[in-house]
């Protein structure tokens, strides 16, 4: 059997740099502990907003200046918990920062209250009288209205120091993931012994063209998690019970409008793109799931067959040099700017894509402000890798040129947003591909990835929102969550997505376990609505060329500046109607009918 490396033995190319955070895990403590002293240069203005706008503009700025300096804290361990989780005192530090995050939030806590304690009126005429707050406008209109849902002060810094408490349930789901879930080995055809993981699953052996060897490891997969359930159930169930009970104390008329004020956008806006996607693709993915068990020749369809290859035997190989220069080429029409911020992520390390013992499953990119972007990824060698690199590589040049054009408060969208810029460089990358070849395998394979971009969006993490839609509706019935409950609903929804194309077999009802996304409020639907803009703006990127391209790339550094439906709109796409949601779907529905055709 092969072994996995531990952290110590992976190449050092294939890691992150962290020496661009801090030269060293002692200047990192040095800086942990500054930050803890430094956070009387924001508390000296507690009670003194009264004085005039200079007082609250210097407090504000004090404030970006502490709190960048805390991300870059939290970030750097962060991502050694995410490179080794299992390492003691990677677990330790991560811990040490969060308690110090914790200790700052609740110190600064006062922001919000006393500048809702101004005088109605106070803060319109502060910005009129100190043109340098126009910086903060924005966010201080936002702060303004959660007026209705803030606490007395005493209250806000009780819960603020609170705060590590609050983040308990996706510590322990991360810890769970990264430490203790351990999945048996596997054979192969000749009865070697492979490994298995929670990230090869999900990088390598779900996507494997084996139906047995996929089968077996789905299998293994199963029984890790299963373990765990239980566990695991009572985190679930702790954080939705913490956002009920939140939104109560709060006055809010449920967690859900709560957990949507963040995202800027309404209760109809979430139901359009949650309602719209369930119901209209499911057609389409019934007819993909039948072609799936024609091609591959399959009596039964199970779900983990939803993301093997349709063509068993093809799988190109590419290095990750190659996959680089793939992407590069795929995003030029993006201008000089864009693609050499990108160049640079690809080629100063900040890319973590060994596979190690205790690194943290699935990809993301971390970018903490006044450094570059950190992405995570394990790459298994293959042209599917490239999507999803290119993926997180669209986060990485969306908020680098935010931070770029942006001061701190300004520079981050929300997360209603926030998946536009990723999918579209692999729409991109997919439309780059398909206009460098004639070989109709390679077409039919680039159009499966394709659609399972469309899947991992408006299925994968679509079905998850729904799943915390019907969560979060029998909590706040006073339903008790469990492990039970949790698999019951899960089964429920994919029972009624998939109707009988699909075999739900045991074990794919403890998918809620699989993602990290149920703690980070409701994260799962957003991902398919930044999809609907994507798909809208690669349409107009074909069509009209660099002009949309152009004004793309403008919608990227303007960050966090507007609201997202406003960002929406200057790209072009009206995301208040749920029309481009139904464009977005019946592409789908194309690009099922040519690989139809192909087959």
């Amino acid at each position: 059997m092969t072994r996995r490396l531990t952290r110590a033995e992976v190449p050092v190319a294939e890691t992150w740099n962290l020496d661009d955070l801090f030269p060293s895990r002692a200047e990192w403590e040095a800086e942990l502990e500054a930050v803890r002293r430094d956070v009387g240069t924001v508390t000296q203005y507690k009670g003194r907003f009264g004085e005039g706008a200079g007082v609250l503009l210097e407090c504000l700025e004090a404030y970006e200046r502490l709190y960048a300096r805390l991300v870059r804290v939290a970030t750097y361990a962060d991502l050694r918990a995410a490179a080794d989780g299992s390492d003691p005192l990677n677990q330790a530090d991560a811990a040490r920062a969060d308690a110090l995050e914790a200790e700052v939030r609740a110190a600064l806590s006062f922001l919000r209250p006393e500048i809702l304690a101004l005088p109605d009126g106070t803060v319109e005429r502060y910005l009129q009288e100190e043109p340098r707050l126009g910086d903060f406008r924005k966010a201080l209109e936002e702060i303004l209205e959660q007026k209705p849902y803030t606490l007395a002060p005493e209250t806000e810094a009780a819960l603020a120091a609170l705060s590590e408490i609050h983040q308990a349930p996706y510590v322990i789901y991360q810890r769970a993931k990264a430490a203790d879930i351990q999945l048996e080995p596997i054979a192969d055809r000749d009865g070697k012994e492979l490994p298995n993981s929670l990230a090869l699953y999900e990088d390598r052996y779900e996507l494997h063209p084996d139906t047995e060897l996929r089968r077996r490891a789905f299998r293994s997969f199963v029984a890790g998690l299963r373990r765990y359930q239980h566990t695991l159930g009572a985190a679930f169930a702790a954080e939705v019970k913490k956002n009920v009970v939140m939104a109560r104390l709060r006055g809010y008329p449920s967690a859900t409008h709560m957990l949507l004020q963040p995202h800027q956008v309404t209760e109809e806006v979430y139901r359009n793109v949650l309602d719209t996607v369930f119901h209209e693709l499911a057609p389409h993915m019934r007819r993909y799931a039948r072609l799936r068990r024609r091609v591959l020749g399959l009596d039964t369809l199970y779900v983990c067959d939803l993301k093997s290859p349709l063509d068993p035997d093809y799988n190109p190989p590419v290095t990750y040099e190659e996959a680089s220069e793939l992407i590069l080429g795929a995003l030029e029409v993006l201008g000089p700017e864009y693609t050499q911020v990108i160049r640079s992520a690809l080629t100063e390390r900040w890319v973590d894509r060994a596979d190690n013992v205790g690194k943290s499953t699935g990809a993301f990119c971390s970018s903490p402000y006044g450094a570059h972007p950190y992405i995570l990824i394990t790459w298994t060698g293959t042209l599917r890798g490239t999507f999803v690199l290119a993926h997180e590589l669209g986060h990485a040049g969306h908020l680098y040129l935010a931070q770029r054009y942006n001061r701190l408060v300004n520079h981050r969208p929300t997360t209603f947003f926030i998946e536009a810029p990723s999918t579209l460089n692999e729409l991109l990358l997919a439309g780059h591909l398909l206009a460098r070849t004639d070989d109709p395998r390679m077409r039919r394979w680039i159009l499966t990835t394709l659609l399972g971009t469309y899947f991992h969006n408006f299925v994968t993490h679509l079905l998850e929102g729904e799943l915390q839609r019907r969560i979060y509706a029998l909590a706040e019935a006073g339903e008790p969550i469990t492990a039970t409950t949790l698999s019951e609903t899960k089964a429920a929804i994919l029972k009624e997505f998939w109707g009988d194309t699909v075999e739900i077999e045991e074990g794919a009802a403890l998918t809620w376990m699989r993602q990290p996304h149920y703690y980070m409020g409701l994260y799962p639907y957003t991902y398919a609505a930044g999809l609907t803009i994507s798909t809208r703006v690669a349409q107009q990127i074909r069509e009209e060329g660099r002009p949309a391209a152009e004004r793309w790339v403008e919608v990227l550094k303007a960050g966090g500046t507007k609201r997202p439906l406003e960002l929406a709109r200057m790209a072009g796409v009206d995301m208040a109607s749920p029309e481009p949601i139904r464009q977005a779907v019946a592409y789908v529905g194309s690009l099922i009918d040519e690989l139809e055709r192909l087959f």
